[in-house]
């Protein structure tokens, strides 16, 4: 028990401190945010732009679909470019071109390198001085690049709206005909990009650096990696080793202590079933149902990076454009995640206590009727988002908000927010009994308390930004919630709940449990609250953060290295005994999310967090290999292993005829390693070299991606985007079957 409470205390002190430091520091990212002027004007006094016209343009971004068609600053989809790279580029090469022609009547690219260096010196003595006036709040420009933002106003106009000349190229980049409608709103769309822009290009006050730490990489305007880009990388490298090492050296002391039990028979064989309990079944109907129609949404998304506007020759983006395919991908897979993870907490929460309250089942049912409400209601409204039927207010509340992962409208998100407090109260009143008992499992039922009212309120970061806030700030908040909420404490949570799985078997002693969720719990923690940062290094954030993110990022990585013992630790519990065979897909899915989460989380995250890694890598396809092989391989195969795990305990008598769900299994985790080694990962690569050789804004072009040989390789995503299909549809067969009859052996099948 005194190793327990050394571990609470290290608990609440790592919260507290990371959390201090997090807080901190966002205060900070609020007093240096790039400033939104109230008025950009020219040395001649006329006025191209007002704060309210970046605001309301940045409205419209939002509108059309914000970061799930192309890029700001990095963040986002694939498909079209980086806006601010692009618009950033576009405009140093017309300023480029216009010096040239003044001074030797040519353009840039026929001048030797000499005057080629010169012009390029002007340039940035034009666009990266930083010429707002805090007083006046009034942001001076030259005519030089007066012209240059009008001519590129022309060119996002003729793009995002019908001008024929673009047609190809919207095509290359999925953007539909007529995205924006209004020519007005087009305007200050453009506005909005000359800020992202502006961001990315100027340097800070009193420095030599820009507001996005020299990001996006762009020779032209001297956007290069920074000292402290270098030199947190090596330190990001170092606190790796270090922690892999004591990491090693503790587990390998403590490894010893944990021993399994393996009783000769399921003690729980013929328990009851309450009736809350049993009003989760709709929930794992839906969660599969869900997972389908995510894949399905992948599959468009997927096609139209190589057909553009079409899905076989169907001109599919009439109705169904690439920003909502790729948004309800996303989305999807957040939900049926979550709803996975949540029903499993409904189904054992009065298991823990053997206790069901008054009312139980209720909660359960209306709780399911707010889910459905609420993921129906939100894809409506983000497709009359995109579809460009909403107003500015009425897009920010009911329709499409543009953040990645939090795409859904305000009001959906309150919504999510009171369901999730609806969920938090219903585990609490279920557990509380267990609690007033000083059992031995009493410790982790605190534990899996915790992680529920985490889980619950940490999704409120999502409602601290508002409709114009400024999108360095909004960046800060909206990695809460995909960081801290989807990476962090639902993570914990999966942790409690599998060692309380295996605890309720009496696999594993529940001290023995305990002991290993608080350990893991701080060591995850410590590296992946301030973590957070990492994903914050260019977006108009102060260099600390980017030092902080660096450090505690690699920490993070540290209990990963270890996964493989977990996943032999769990293969050996699924040959533990006779009866355990019974649970031998579950458990099986718990193996696969640790392979995972040492590759997808570990290897191919530390890919990309490095900051010099990053600051070429951020926005390209490498981003992509990290987000599917940890989202779906480690949060999404831990959704259907605990999905598997309920439906095995609510009928532990029936045999499982296991064909369907063994094709599921190696067919999922087969596909995945094929979509990521055949396609996404040589893109991504491709691209890295790209970005270092030439800029993001090449590697993000399209006159870079529709080369033959990268259509090839987006092509070559066929082979395991279908393994990866076949096995969900058999998934879903397998599930459905369960009640239907034919996933279960029939009693003179085992005779």
């Amino acid at each position: 028990m005194k190793s327990t409470k050394k571990l609470w205390i290290g608990f609440i002190a790592v919260m507290v401190l990371s959390f201090s430091v997090l807080i901190y520091y966002g205060t900070e990212i609020y007093k240096q945010a790039p400033p939104i002027p109230d008025k950009v004007v020219t040395a001649s006094g006329t006025v191209l732009f007002t704060g309210q016209d970046i605001k309301d343009g940045q409205n419209v971004w939002q509108s059309v679909g914000g970061q799930e068609i192309g890029t700001i600053w990095g963040h986002g989809a694939y498909q079209a470019p980086d806006w601010s790279a692009d618009w950033l580029h576009k405009e140093a090469v017309f300023m480029l071109d216009g010096y040239a022609m003044q001074n030797d009547s040519t353009s840039f690219g026929n001048l030797d390198t000499q005057k080629q260096a010169a012009l390029k010196i002007k340039l940035q003595d034009d666009i990266r001085a930083n010429r707002y006036d805090v007083t006046t709040k009034t942001l001076l420009v030259s005519e030089s690049r007066a012209l240059a933002i009008a001519s590129n106003s022309v060119f996002y106009t003729g793009l995002f709206m019908n001008d024929p000349s673009a047609t190809k190229l919207r095509e290359a980049y999925s953007l539909p005909i007529n995205s924006v409608k209004d020519p007005e709103r087009m305007r200050k769309l453009n506005a909005f990009f000359f800020w992202t822009s502006w961001a990315c290009v100027t340097n800070r006050p009193n420095s030599d650096i820009t507001y996005t730490n020299n990001w996006p990489a762009d020779e032209l305007v001297g956007n290069r990696p920074t000292g402290s880009l270098i030199l947190w990388t090596g330190f990001s490298v170092m606190m790796l080793l270090a922690g892999i090492g004591l990491m090693v050296w503790y587990y390998a002391r403590k490894r010893d202590e944990a021993t399994e039990l393996f009783p000769i028979k399921n003690h729980l064989l013929h328990e009851l079933q309450m009736p809350s309990q049993k009003a989760t079944l709709k929930y794992f109907y839906i969660v599969t149902l869900l997972i389908l129609v995510q894949v399905v949404m992948g599959v468009v998304t997927a096609h139209y990076g190589v057909e553009g506007s079409a899905f076989y020759g169907i001109p599919l983006y009439q109705w169904l454009p690439y920003s909502i395919s790729r948004t309800w991908h996303v989305q999807i897979a957040i939900f049926w995640i979550a709803t996975s993870w949540l029903a499993t907490g409904l189904y054992y929460a009065p298991a823990i206590s053997g206790h069901e309250p008054k009312f139980q089942r209720l909660g359960v049912n209306v709780l399911f009727a707010a889910l459905l409400v609420i993921v129906a209601g939100s894809l409506a409204g983000q497709w009359m988002g995109v579809m460009q039927k909403l107003g500015f207010v009425e897009n920010f509340w009911f329709g499409h908000q543009g953040y990645e992962y939090v795409d859904l409208g305000r009001f959906w998100q309150i919504f999510l927010f009171a369901g999730l407090f609806i969920w938090l109260f219903l585990m609490t009143r279920a557990i509380m009994p267990v609690l007033k008992q000083r059992t031995e499992n009493r410790n982790l039922v605190i534990m899996f308390l915790v992680s529920t009212v985490a889980i619950a309120a940490f999704y409120g970061a999502g409602l601290m930004w508002g409709r114009q806030t400024n999108l360095a700030i909004a960046e800060y908040w909206r990695w809460w919630v995909v960081h801290l909420w989807v990476e962090g404490f639902f993570e914990v949570f999966a942790a409690v709940v599998v060692a309380f799985l295996f605890v309720r078997l009496e696999i594993i002693r529940a001290q023995t449990a305990t002991t290993a969720v608080l350990f893991t719990t701080i060591i995850f923690l410590s590296g992946g609250i301030l973590g957070t940062f990492h994903h914050l290094y260019f977006t108009g954030t102060p260099t600390a953060v980017m030092a902080l993110g660096a450090t505690f990022s690699a920490l993070e990585v540290v209990p990963l290295v270890l996964m493989g013992f977990e996943a032999f630790d769990n293969i050996k519990i699924s040959r533990g005994g006779e009866w355990i065979k019974a649970y031998k897909w579950p458990i099986y899915c718990f193996v696969s999310v640790a392979f995972w989460n040492l590759l997808g989380a570990g290897i191919f995250g530390f890919l990309i967090n490095p900051p010099i890694a990053l600051y070429y890598m951020q926005g390209l396809n490498t981003t992509a290999v990290h987000g599917h092989t940890a989202l779906f391989g480690v949060y999404g195969m831990l959704g259907i292993g605990l999905m598997l795990f309920v439906l095995r305990d609510m009928d532990k008598t029936t045999v499982w005829n296991d064909k369907w769900i063994k094709f599921a299994f190696w067919s999922i985790n087969i596909g995945l390693a094929a979509m990521v080694f055949i396609s996404v990962l040589p893109v991504g690569l491709a691209q890295t070299l790209a970005s270092v050789k030439e800029g993001l804004w090449y590697a993000r072009s399209a006159e870079f991606m529709q080369q033959p040989y990268m259509v090839t390789l987006k092509w070559l995503r066929v082979i395991g985007d279908t393994i990866f299909a076949a096995g969900i549809v058999a998934l879903v067969y397998f599930i459905f079957g369960i009640k239907g009859g034919w996933s279960v052996v029939k009693n003179d099948e085992t005779k």
